[in-house]
């Protein structure tokens, strides 16, 4: 894929949108697409919408909104920083759209939640610990930085996991979002492991596999782990499930061996007298979100 990202500059009316998210009543985006490029990125499906025909990765719209007048008209909604794309993208270094939005929110009791694979998020340390429990949430598949860099262009895992130790220091809860879990290959028990200790909920989900990047997540898996692909075909093709109740039953018998409160679909922060992180399984959301609706 090109390095060569393109760059737009987009004015709209305001960057909160209401939530259908069953955790928060607004997203709020800075930007439209998002350079860190993930090959199974669920929100490249913003191209129908967005009128982009360059390949998800390699556009990013700057969005420009009037200033909030009134941000305390909020107090006690829940707002979710980068649903559709990454807030702390590299080029908001530059453009510093998110901390705009941070700085106009500024002395309002919003729940917050920020959700990233940078540790851009630093930057903005100061700002976030003036909102009343601020969550926020690291995407980690991986400890293995040569699959993360096949997989997407945002900063190391290293990085990732420094960043999240910090922010927990600081008395701010965090989130490891091990997603999504790549059969076989996604490290699960290694990664809680070596967040452990400054996390205070740990997300499960696993890969999803619809639209355009079934085919390349297939194509790559096949010339990567073909010893995999029985698997992957077993599970994609024939939506056989098997393989996530397999996983589902070792978390658990982890989860009551090290004495972690593990739980299925639940609320996201719940909280733990336990003082460890929950471990909240996301594997069969999409099927208990279908039954919702029968």
């Amino acid at each position: 894929m090109s390095n060569e990202i393109k760059i737009g500059h987009l004015k709209v009316k305001t960057v909160l949108t209401k939530s259908n998210l069953p955790i928060a009543g607004y997203s709020v985006n800075p930007y439209v697409g998002c350079t860190h490029a993930c090959k199974y990125c669920y929100a490249c499906f913003m191209k129908r919408f967005t009128g982009h025909q360059e390949p998800w990765g390699t556009f990013l719209d700057v969005k420009y909104w009037k200033k909030i007048g009134n941000p305390k008209k909020y107090d006690g909604q829940t707002m979710i920083i980068g649903s559709v794309t990454d807030a702390y993208n590299p080029q908001e270094e530059q453009f510093c759209r998110t901390r705009t939005f941070l700085e106009e929110m500024r002395g309002s009791n919003i729940n917050l939640i920020i959700t990233t694979k940078s540790d851009l998020v630093l930057r903005d340390l100061d700002l976030i610990k003036t909102f009343p429990k601020p969550l926020v949430s690291w995407s980690i598949n991986t400890l293995n930085e040569t699959f993360k860099n096949d997989m997407d262009n945002a900063v190391s895992i290293k990085r990732r996991i420094a960043a999240m130790k910090r922010f927990h220091e600081e008395g701010i809860r965090t989130t490891c979002f091990i997603s999504p879990i790549f059969p076989e290959i996604t490290e699960v028990f290694e990664i809680i492991e070596s967040i452990k200790n400054f996390c205070d909920y740990i997300w499960l989900e696993n890969l999803n596999l619809r639209g355009n990047f079934k085919a390349t997540i297939m194509d790559y898996i096949q010339t990567k782990y073909p010893d995999l692909l029985p698997l992957y075909q077993q599970i994609y093709n024939k939506s056989d499930m098997t393989y996530w109740g397999f996983l589902d039953q070792k978390v658990a018998e982890y989860a009551g061996k090290n004495g972690f409160m593990y739980v299925t679909d639940k609320e996201p922060f719940m909280q733990n007298p336990t003082g460890k992180p929950i471990i909240i399984n996301y594997f069969y959301h999409s099927q208990i979100k279908q039954s919702a609706k029968k």
